[in-house]
C-alpha cells in the first residue's frame, strides 16, 4: 500500500469536517461556511493552540507535536478513546506495535479454547482479519466463503457476501474502521498493506469507507447470518486480545438463550458434542 504522505493531517481534515460548531459549543457564524464542519482556526482555540501551529500540524509541516498537544486536539474533535489512540500514533508519541513473526501461528492452547464454546461460534483473526483458526458452528456458519480465509475480502469481493450478512453495511463499516485502527498498530504488517491497496483498487464501497478516516476497535457487535441449509442465525459477538501473540483475536459468538439462534446452533453440534454438554 502506498503510505499516505500525512496521514496524521488526513486524519485530522476529515475528523475535523465531521463536526459542526453548534457539536462543540461554537457559534454558527454568520454567512455561508466555505468549508464542512469547522475550521482550523475554531479547532485551534478549542485546544488551546495558536492557529499558525495548528495549520503546521494539519498540514504535516509540525513533525513534533507534545502528547499535550495532541491530547487538547483529540478534547477538542470530541474524539472516541479508539480514535485519541489512533491519533497519538499518528503523531508517533505511541510507540507502534510490531506484529510477531508467526503472528499466524495459532497457539494449541488456544486451539482447545475454541472447542470449549460449542453453543458459540469462535474463531481466530490475524491482524488483516485472516481467519486463522475456528470451531465447528463458526466453520458451518462461513462454509458458504470456503477458500476465501480473509473476512475483509469476504465482505467486499465474495459474491455471496450480501446473501449471508444481511446486515452488510454495518458489518462492512465497522469492520473496515477495525481494520484501519490495525493499520496504525502494525504498521508493518504486509498483509494489511497488500490488502488495503488491493481493495481500494478493486472496491469503491470500501475505498470510501477507507477514505473516511474513522477507527472504532470491535470491542463487542451483532451479526445476522442467512444460510438457507441452517436459516437465520443472530449472534452477539465478543471480541478478546490475545496477547501472547500481539495482533491475534479471539471473537466468540453466542446467540440469545432459548432463541431460535439457539436452536440453529445447537443443529449444528455433532451428537457426541450434545452428549458431552449434558453429561
Amino acid at each position: 500500500m502506498q503510505q499516505a504522505q500525512n496521514e496524521l493531517g488526513d486524519f485530522l481534515r476529515s475528523n475535523r469536517a465531521r463536526i459542526e460548531p453548534a457539536d462543540v459549543g461554537l457559534p454558527p457564524g454568520g454567512g455561508a461556511r466555505r468549508v464542512k464542519g469547522l475550521r482550523r482556526e475554531e479547532v485551534a482555540v478549542l485546544a488551546g493552540v495558536s492557529a499558525d501551529y495548528y495549520a503546521r500540524l494539519e498540514q504535516g509541516r509540525e513533525r513534533n507535536p507534545s502528547p499535550q498537544v495532541i491530547e487538547a486536539v483529540g478534547r477538542a474533535m470530541r474524539l472516541t478513546p479508539d480514535a485519541r489512540t489512533h491519533l497519538f500514533r499518528l503523531a508517533g508519541l505511541h510507540p507502534a506495535l510490531t506484529s510477531a513473526a508467526d503472528r499466524d501461528l495459532v497457539h494449541p492452547s488456544l486451539l482447545h479454547l475454541l472447542d470449549a464454546f460449542p453453543a458459540a461460534a469462535a474463531y481466530v483473526l490475524s491482524p488483516a482479519f485472516d481467519v486463522l483458526a475456528k470451531n465447528a458452528v463458526a466453520a458451518a456458519l462461513l462454509a458458504p466463503f470456503e477458500g476465501t480465509p480473509n473476512m475483509v475480502r469476504v465482505l467486499f469481493r465474495h459474491p455471496r457476501a450480501r446473501e449471508v450478512f444481511v446486515e452488510w453495511p454495518t458489518v462492512a463499516r465497522a469492520t473496515v474502521h477495525a481494520l484501519r485502527l490495525h493499520a496504525g498498530r502494525f504498521p508493518d504488517d504486509p498483509d494489511i498493506d497488500d490488502l488495503v491497496s488491493e481493495l481500494s483498487e478493486t472496491s469503491g464501497e470500501f475505498r470510501k469507507l477507507w477514505q473516511d478516516n474513522q477507527v472504532e476497535n470491535m470491542a463487542r457487535a451483532f451479526k445476522v447470518f442467512v444460510l438457507p441449509e441452517i436459516g437465520r442465525v443472530e449472534l452477539t459477538y465478543q471480541t478478546f486480545d490475545v496477547h501472547d501473540a500481539p495482533g491475534q483475536q479471539l471473537l466468540v459468538g453466542v446467540p440469545e438463550p432459548g432463541s431460535a439462534s439457539a436452536a440453529a446452533i445447537e443443529s449444528l453440534r455433532t451428537p457426541a458434542e450434545r452428549g458431552a454438554a449434558s453429561a
